[in-house]
């Protein structure tokens, strides 16, 4: 990997390194939604869901489009959908092998 490359990747993973970032990335995977929609979701102000959309849209993890005077909001491309996937996958499995861990160390000391 080349040193750009893996600027790049360290800049992508910048963009993911917010919950709130994450959770409109998480929102979007179900389908394309306007800022009133993931505010609603989300319960965030407009404000700080348009600025993690900015920033979102600055790293090419969400793309707008344009519906008469609204903007509408969707992740990417598919490469993003696989990341945030196995981003998802990745804690799962972490989280199952840490409970399963602290099960075997309640029962030993026990």
């Amino acid at each position: 990997m080349t040193e750009e490359v893996a600027e790049r990747v360290a800049d992508a993973m910048f963009a993911l390194s917010t919950p709130s970032r994450v959770q409109i990335l998480g929102c979007l995977l179900e389908g394309p939604r306007t800022v009133s929609d993931l505010v609603e979701a989300l319960n965030m102000e407009q404000s700080a869901v348009s600025h993690q959309l900015r920033v979102l849209r600055e790293h090419r993890l969400v793309s707008a489009e344009r519906e008469g005077r609204m903007r509408v909001y969707g992740l990417y491309d598919d490469d993003v959908v696989a990341l945030l996937e196995s981003a998802v996958r990745h804690v799962e499995r972490r989280t199952r092998a840490s409970q399963r861990l602290t099960g075997r160390l309640r029962r030993s000391s026990g």
